[in-house]
């Protein structure tokens, strides 16, 4: 049997990794500045997170949500004081995508609407719904293309308001800052109509944290920027540095039913010890702090010089848009750099390092492009 062939992979092979920096099977080594599609948050293998993982895993490894596990209350907990939102709820799934999905489903069991508005360059996952949200119709099936889903342009206030004043909208879904997209940041005050919007019309607010999320932009969430709190909180990617792990924060307003949402792995007690890891080492290393810090020396340093077209973003969410293609920068990057990076479309280099990155790793990877380009 082989592999079931949709990705198009480098010719690296990573064999180990602590902090910012990978080694591959020939011993090559290089430094991350994209973080496995940012999911690396508190840096690979700190000891604090291979060590909880470990013991767990010797005292147990699975058991259902028919049990209790108080793992679970503990991560609520932890992540209710991190980010400011104690009276919130939690609810533990597996991934971003599964984050979405659950979020537009208690949106609409809450309003008993049907219909939810995203963004153009949206991306919210490859499940069936989260899959509908994306403005991408190339990885929409026809099976997935019956959601009803709306997509509006970033920033207009007016055109959401012309769709909520129909009637029939669950929520409108939002990331804090569109990375697929293009590193495309909301305006504040559009995040606020839009709070305000959907308050009007009865419509809930969701905000996709799923990249921008679990301090990657200098504070713990994208949204916090515009000092707007959402319905709906989704989360995935860094929440457990690497383990599966996902969830969703659900305002006290909504009301639990038992059954209405389910999981099997979710919240499972191996995520739960390497999320409750991964928080702690954020918040007693100051990793949001650092990420802001490091972010903005990054947004100062890079050029801004031809062929670079601009560069945006917000702490270690940093998109570099080119005049020009950027797959072979790329590649030359990691294939004579020895830097990982990512891409946003054909013209970005986009940047989602661990959080852990420091002033001298970024001018490495600042020195190393100005010489490329």
């Amino acid at each position: 049997m082989e592999l079931f062939d949709v990705y198009s992979l480098f010719d690296v092979t990573p064999v180990k990794a602590k902090g910012c920096t990978i080694w591959d099977s020939e011993g090559t080594q290089y430094l991350d500045l994209y973080g496995g599609h940012a999911v690396i948050s508190a840096g690979h293998c700190p000891d604090l997170y291979v060590r909880a993982i470990a013991e767990q895993a010797a005292r147990l490894g699975f058991y259902s949500n028919s049990v209790q596990n108080p793992l679970q209350k503990e991560l609520a907990h932890l992540v209710g004081e991190a980010s400011g939102y104690p009276d919130y709820s939690l609810f533990l799934d597996n991934s971003g995508a599964e984050s979405n999905e659950n979020a537009a489903k208690l949106a609409s069991f809450h309003t008993g609407k049907d219909r939810i508005i995203a963004f153009r360059k949206s991306f919210h996952g490859r499940t069936s719904g989260a899959v509908a949200l994306t403005d991408n119709p190339a990885i929409v099936s026809p099976f997935n293309a019956g959601h009803k889903v709306t997509f509006c342009e970033l920033n207009d206030a007016a055109g959401v308001e012309e769709q909520l004043s129909r009637g029939d909208v669950a929520a409108v879904i939002i990331e804090g800052i569109q990375g697929c997209g293009g590193i495309n940041i909301p305006d504040d005050t559009f995040m606020q109509d839009l709070r305000s919007l959907t308050s009007r019309y009865g419509a809930c607010l969701i905000l996709d944290e799923v990249q921008s999320g679990y301090g990657r932009t200098g504070k713990f969430f994208a949204h916090q920027w515009a000092s707007i709190r959402p319905d709906i909180i989704s989360m995935g990617k860094g929440i457990a540095n690497g383990f599966p792990c996902g969830g969703i924060l659900v305002s006290p307003e909504f009301k639990a039913v038992k059954g209405m949402l389910g999981t099997t792995f979710g919240g499972n007690h191996l995520a739960m010890a390497a999320a409750i890891a991964t928080l702690q080492i954020i918040t007693s290393e100051k990793l949001i702090d650092n990420a802001l810090k490091v972010g903005q020396h990054l947004l100062e340093t890079i050029p801004s010089k031809a062929p670079v077209k601009d560069v945006r973003g917000r702490g270690l969410m940093i998109g570099i848009e080119m005049h020009e293609n950027v797959a072979p920068l790329r590649n030359a990057l990691l294939f004579q750099k020895h830097i990982f990076t990512g891409v946003a479309g054909k013209n970005m280099i986009r940047l989602l390092p661990p959080l852990c990155l420091s002033i001298e790793q970024a001018d490495t990877f600042t020195k190393a492009f100005n010489e490329l380009i």
